[in-house]
C-alpha cells in the first residue's frame, strides 16, 4: 500500500480546485473564475486498491502582501508544503509568468518530489507552443515528471494519478476508505454559499465577502442553517441583497439546492447580510471569522 499527502500548489486560478474535485471524484472545493476563490486548506482523500492519496488544496500563491487576507492566503499555501510527501505544481499558461518564480521559490524548500502539471492544455490550439515552455520549465527545476493535463476535461489525469501513486511512500491508510475529506458539513455549507455569491456578483465585491455559519442543526429530517454574509461597506451590502432582495434570493436558492444534494435531505437556509468594516485587513477579525490556519 502507498499512502501520503500531496500538496496542490500554484498561482491563483490555475485550476487546483477543479483538479482536486476530479481526482477525488466529488466536489469538495468550490470553484469560480475569480482569483483567490480558495481561502482554506482542504484535504481531499482518494482511496484505491493501490493506496491512499490525501490531496491538499491550497490558496493560490501570489505577490500581493498588502492586506491581512493576502498574507493569510500566502501563509496557508506555504504551510501546506510542510510535511507533505509530494508536490503537484499546477500551471495554466504556456509562457513563464513572473509569479511562477514565487511558487518556484517555495517548492525549492520542499524536501520531496515535485510534479509539474501543465493544466488547461485543451485550450491550446497549437500544441507546438507547449514544447518551448516544457523545455524551459525542465531547465528551471528538477521535476520528477512534467505532465500536460486538462483538469476540467479529465484529460490525462489517469497518468497523473499513476505517477503520484508511484512516488508516494509505502504506508497504511490514514483515513477510512469511504472518507473523502476531513472538513465538517458546516464548513462546506459556508463555502457553498460563498461560491454562489462569487458567481453572482461583479469583480470587486467577492473579495470583500465571507460567510459565517451562525447556526447549524438537524431537526425532523431537515437541516436548519443560519448564515451571516459579512461585507466591508454599506454599498456592498446593497449589491449583495440586490433590488428587492433579488440577488440574495437567487444565491440562497442555488446554495440550498447544492446543500440538499450534498446532505441528501431538505435544507432550510436563512441568510443575513451584515457589515464589518475592514474585516479582510484586520488579523483579529480574520481569526474571529475562522481564518485560523
Amino acid at each position: 500500500m502507498k499512502t501520503g499527502y500531496v500538496a496542490l500548489v500554484g498561482r491563483p486560478n490555475a485550476g487546483k480546485s477543479t483538479l482536486l474535485n476530479h481526482l477525488v471524484g466529488q466536489k469538495i472545493s468550490i470553484t469560480s473564475r475569480r482569483p483567490q476563490t480558495t481561502r482554506h486548506r482542504i484535504h481531499g482523500i482518494k482511496t484505491s486498491p493501490d493506496g491512499q492519496a490525501i490531496y491538499v488544496d491550497t490558496p493560490g500563491i501570489h505577490g500581493a502582501q498588502k492586506r491581512a487576507m493576502n498574507r493569510y492566503l500566502n501563509k496557508t499555501a506555504s504551510s501546506a508544503l510542510l510535511g507533505v510527501d509530494l508536490v503537484v505544481w499546477v500551471v495554466d499558461q504556456w509562457q513563464w509568468h513572473p509569479e511562477n518564480d514565487l511558487v518556484l521559490e517555495q517548492i525549492r524548500h520542499a524536501p520531496c518530489p515535485v510534479i509539474l502539471a501543465v493544466n488547461k492544455v485543451d485550450q491550446c490550439e497549437d500544441k507546438e507552443v507547449l514544447l518551448p515552455f516544457l523545455a524551459d520549465a525542465a531547465q528551471r527545476f528538477d521535476f520528477a515528471e512534467i505532465i500536460p493535463i486538462s483538469a476540467l476535461r479529465n484529460s490525462n489525469l489517469d497518468r497523473l494519478e499513476q505517477r503520484i501513486m508511484e512516488l508516494l511512500p509505502e504506508g497504511e491508510p490514514v483515513y477510512p476508505e469511504d472518507q473523502i475529506t476531513d472538513r465538517p458539513e458546516r464548513f462546506f455549507a459556508a463555502e457553498i454559499i460563498r461560491e454562489k455569491l462569487i458567481r453572482s456578483l461583479g469583480q470587486e465585491v467577492p473579495h470583500a465577502i465571507t460567510v459565517q455559519i451562525e447556526q447549524y442543526r438537524e431537526e425532523k429530517g431537515m437541516t436548519h442553517i443560519h448564515a451571516i454574509i459579512w461585507v466591508e461597506r454599506e454599498g456592498q451590502k446593497i449589491i449583495v441583497i440586490g433590488k428587492q432582495g433579488e440577488v440574495l434570493k437567487r444565491v440562497g436558492q442555488k446554495a440550498r439546492e447544492d446543500l440538499e444534494k450534498m446532505l441528501e435531505h431538505r435544507v432550510y437556509l436563512n441568510l443575513w447580510v451584515k457589515v464589518k468594516k475592514g474585516w479582510s485587513d484586520n488579523e483579529r477579525a480574520l481569526l474571529s471569522l475562522g481564518y485560523t490556519e
